[in-house]
């Protein structure tokens, strides 16, 4: 659990949009940040893998005799201990394009029966230290049969590919397609003047975040009670899932808590197979089991981005006008489904397709294979950088084919200027409706600032003079702060998609926030106080965050996605307005006047028109210390409120890259 206390920020309005300095920063530069590493709890004892060294492998046996007579070895497990256990889940579901669900294979806690990439846990050693535990583990005996494998996308779904899962044909996970029908965008290509072809791998990608993933797992048998301290993003959702669907436990009996943790990016959303199999442990040996992850377990394990191969089409007119855009990929999902990987190359990859253009045809069609390779899942944008990078790889080729200008290019496609008030907002070709968007003036303020006019002719200059000067452009939209949760539901999502923010006004007119957003580098302490004090005219150092906590915080869907104070941040102000509201009832009886006549400002309420006022502080203890009340209100100043968005947010930009290339000419001589 992570708190802040405000960092001596005097009482101000306008709060908003100011610089004030870190919260957060002070522990973290003074060393006293807490992360699951850092806690060593009562009879702690140490986790260590046997993992696979094979992509895929038949494991023939498991000999962990001479293992368990090592020093310091409590228990070993294998999958055969394991195998009544249920695996991690996929928490999004996306259908073949025939309406027949997707395979879900299960993805167990241990293997007993055949490894499916490299890294694949096949035992886990506990002993009293980690050295222990390292130890016993390179002792295991594990017998191969080393069988053939597959790891590229294309190459899986072919006839004769080695199969990952034997109920898995041609490991197909699944197929799917956005937009228009394909006959359309086919007919739109085939009458175009000019059609671009881009074929290229959006290569795979390692996380690697400062702080390894972590787990710390503690029963207590008194209460029946397990905790788990975890390095995740999102640890309210790691209870549902971990209780609900793995080890089948009540939720109230499974407290998680998140504390400090050092950067995720995406790989700290999921659901990892050791955190379930260390809670399982714990019971069984009666003992806290401690894991975390060395730094080439994190290469291996944690889940990787992307992994795309795609070939991409763009038809234009005589013009330069794009008439149709088409697009095929292959997925690679690795060897199992993590939590969210299903829904990263599908609704939020194709969903972006129209970028900022106003393509009238679009056809996204995707297959998605298993491998054997580390699972993927979200990172970094998950689908939308993939989305972006197809677009403006296009456009870049497309004006060099045709002997255009990039930029103008651009602008004779882009989406003309609407604000979603006087103009509606746009609708895609693919599901999505934008809600604002002025991508023209984006762009051209950055022609503004490198002086593209004067950066053309100098580069014809350059270019006489032996040096050779590039201009590269990238203009993008982003989905961020992620779709209502029914409109998520009938896409395929397994949970709500929405955010709870809890404000507690303490009878001394300080505030508690309990916000279900979890932090991990982003500055949460800081920028909801900032929001809080700003609402409510006090002091930051009168506004406390506590967040990753399921104890403390009723509930929570974490942080992923951009949606932090698009969502969370929401959910905080719609309990202060709550606050407010029930705020201005007592204070109107107070000052003796309507409701209706009482306003708030800066941390007082007034009587319209007067000089009449009250401060919050005031208002707070009266709130308490009801003495002096308003009839049929009850007392405390407590709200929360759940915050489901009814769209995306959709922030846009402009990227423009400078290069400079010498040309050099070596002279060779000879005596």
């Amino acid at each position: 659990m992570s708190t802040n206390k405000g960092n001596g920020m005097a009482t101000a309005s306008g709060l908003i949009g100011k610089s004030v300095k870190r919260v957060e920063d002070k522990r973290f530069t003074t060393g006293h940040g807490q992360f699951t590493e850092d806690i060593v709890l009562p009879g702690q004892t140490y986790a260590a893998f046997v993992r696979s060294q094979y992509a895929h492998a038949k494991i023939l046996s498991v000999d962990v005799s001479a293992a368990k007579a090592m020093p310091g070895v409590v228990a070993i497990y294998t999958g055969a201990d394991v195998a009544g256990v249920n695996g991690v889940p996929c928490g999004w579901q996306v259908n073949f394009k025939n309406g027949n669900a997707m395979r879900e294979p299960k993805h167990p806690l241990l293997v007993a029966d055949k490894a499916r990439h490299a890294g694949d846990a096949i035992a886990i050693v506990i002993a009293e230290s980690k050295e222990e535990a390292v130890d016993a583990a390179q002792a295991v005996n594990v017998e191969y049969e080393e069988l053939p494998c597959v790891v590229d996308a294309f190459k899986a779904t072919q006839s004769g590919a080695p199969l990952v899962h034997d109920d898995v044909p041609n490991n197909m996970c699944f197929d799917w397609a956005l937009g228009n029908p394909i006959e359309e965008v086919n007919e739109a290509m085939s009458k175009a003047s000019h059609v671009t072809t881009l074929e290229f791998v959006n290569q795979r990608l390692v996380p690697n975040a400062i702080e390894p993933r972590s787990y710390n797992s503690s029963y207590d048998a008194i209460n029946d009670k397990y905790t788990l301290y975890t390095s995740t993003q999102a640890p309210h959702l790691i209870r549902l899932l971990m209780s609900a669907f793995v080890l089948g436990l009540p939720e109230h009996k499974v407290h998680v808590i998140g504390p400090d943790v050092g950067g995720g990016f995406g790989s700290k959303c999921f659901h990892y197979t050791e955190e379930a199999l260390l809670t399982w442990c714990t019971k069984k040996i009666g003992r806290p089991v401690k894991w975390t992850a060395e730094r080439t377990e994190s290469f291996l394990l944690d889940a990787h981005g992307r992994d795309h191969i795609t070939k991409a089409e763009m038809g234009f007119d005589n013009d330069g006008k794009i008439v149709a855009l088409r697009a095929k990929t292959y997925v690679n999902l690795g060897a199992y489904l993590s939590t969210f990987a299903s829904c990263v190359p599908t609704y939020l990859h194709g969903t972006l397709l129209q970028g900022l253009y106003t393509t009238p045809k679009i056809n996204i069609d995707v297959t998605a294979a298993f491998t054997h390779t580390t699972p993927v899942d979200a990172y970094r944008g998950a689908g939308r950088p993939e989305a972006s990078y197809l677009l403006e790889r296009l456009v870049d080729l497309t004006a060099h084919e045709m002997n255009m200008d990039p930029a103008e290019l651009r602008f004779k496609n882009f989406i003309p200027p609407f604000d979603g008030v006087n103009q509606p907002g746009y609708q895609t070709q693919v599901a999505l409706q934008y809600d604002s968007g002025n991508y023209e003036a984006v762009l051209k303020k950055g022609l503004e600032i490198l002086d593209y006019e004067d950066f053309r002719k100098a580069q014809k200059e350059a270019a006489n003079n032996g040096k050779l000067l590039g201009v590269g452009f990238s203009t993008y939209i982003e989905a961020c702060g992620i779709a209502p949760s029914a409109v998520a539901g009938a896409l395929g999502a397994r949970a709500g998609l929405f955010e709870v923010g809890h404000v507690r006004v303490q009878p001394t007119g300080k505030v508690s926030v309990y916000t279900g957003s979890h932090s991990h580098g982003q500055g949460h302490e800081t920028t909801f106080a900032q929001v809080v004090a700003d609402k409510l005219g006090i002091s930051m150092d009168d506004v406390e965050i506590v967040h990753g906590d399921s104890e403390s915080v009723a509930f929570g869907m974490g942080t992923y996605g951009s949606r932090s104070i698009a969502v969370g941040g929401t959910a905080i102000v719609k309990s202060i307005e709550k606050i407010i509201e029930k705020g201005k009832k007592i204070a109107a009886h107070l000052l003796e006047a309507s409701a209706d006549d009482v306003d708030f400002a800066n941390g007082k309420f007034t009587v319209k028109g007067t000089d009449k006022s009250v401060p919050f502080g005031n208002v707070a203890l009266t709130a308490y210390v009801p003495h002096h009340y308003p009839k049929d209100l009850e007392p405390g100043l407590d709200f929360s409120s759940f915050y489901d968005p009814a769209n995306f947010t959709f922030p846009f930009g402009c990227h423009i890259a400078v290069v400079e290339l010498w040309m050099m000419s070596v002279m060779l001589s000879t005596r």
